[in-house]
């Protein structure tokens, strides 16, 4: 096929278009949604949490009953939600249902191939985990437009390439340009979060300190591995 860069054994491609590509031709998916669906996977996670992705859809709390598990709900709600901050504290043990049209739709559309949750935050933990395989795609999920099509997202690039750039193998153009990103400004990610799209839309809406966990770099060892309908902190 001409668009699943099957001649590389790194490859980068957005959104789940782009894992419809690559997934059946991978040992594993990265996913990578920085702000906010992976980096609360992570924190979560790393607490010891069990983190159940799902869409945006009405049956979420359904879901949650059904698992007797908590729900996400919106960042405005003070309880759960997306966004990261609100799971710092978040119990061991706890299920979480973590409803979201990015991340969470992009990790249910991976099939059988092994699904890890990556971010800024542990880039180098989860390049360490997926090297032991011999085909890895990173897969940055990307925005939404009003029409509700794909927007690159300047974030997801970032978060792909600071993970790309820790594994070894053959690289795809689209992996390199995303590493060539990353390397741009490692130096100054939380500035160049602040300033991007999504992060000045959060820091509106009064949410920076979401913005500063996302930008945390290689602060974690935590690998949210998607098992049985579920993220869970498998480490290294």
């Amino acid at each position: 096929m001409i668009y699943d860069q099957a001649e590389f054994d790194i490859t980068c491609e957005w959104g789940i278009h782009g894992a419809h590509q690559l997934a059946p031709i991978s040992s594993i998916i990265i996913v990578v949604d920085v702000l906010s669906f992976s980096t609360s996977v992570e924190i979560a996670t790393n607490n010891g949490a069990t983190v159940y992705p799902y869409r945006y859809k009405e049956e979420a709390k359904a879901y949650a009953e059904s698992l007797q598990a908590e729900l996400a709900l919106k960042r405005e709600s003070g309880k759960y939600s997306l966004s990261p901050a609100s799971l710092q504290n978040i119990p061991s043990g706890t299920k979480l249902v973590l409803p979201s049209p990015n991340g969470a739709n992009l990790t249910l559309e991976t099939g059988s191939t092994l699904t890890v949750a990556g971010c800024l935050r542990n880039c180098e933990a989860v390049a360490k985990f997926a090297q032991k395989f011999d085909r890895v795609a990173v897969i940055p999920a990307g925005e939404r437009w009003e029409d509700d099509s794909l927007r690159p997202a300047f974030e997801d690039l970032i978060g792909a390439g600071a993970i790309l750039s820790y594994l070894n193998g053959t690289l795809s153009p689209e992996a390199q340009t995303a590493i060539a990103a990353f390397n741009s400004c490692r130096g100054d990610l939380l500035n160049y979060l602040r300033k991007s799209s999504s992060g000045k839309e959060l820091i509106y809406r009064g949410y920076s300190q979401d913005v500063e966990l996302a930008a945390a770099f290689n602060v974690s060892s935590c690998v949210p591995v998607f098992v049985e309908s579920a993220y869970v902190n498998e480490g290294i």
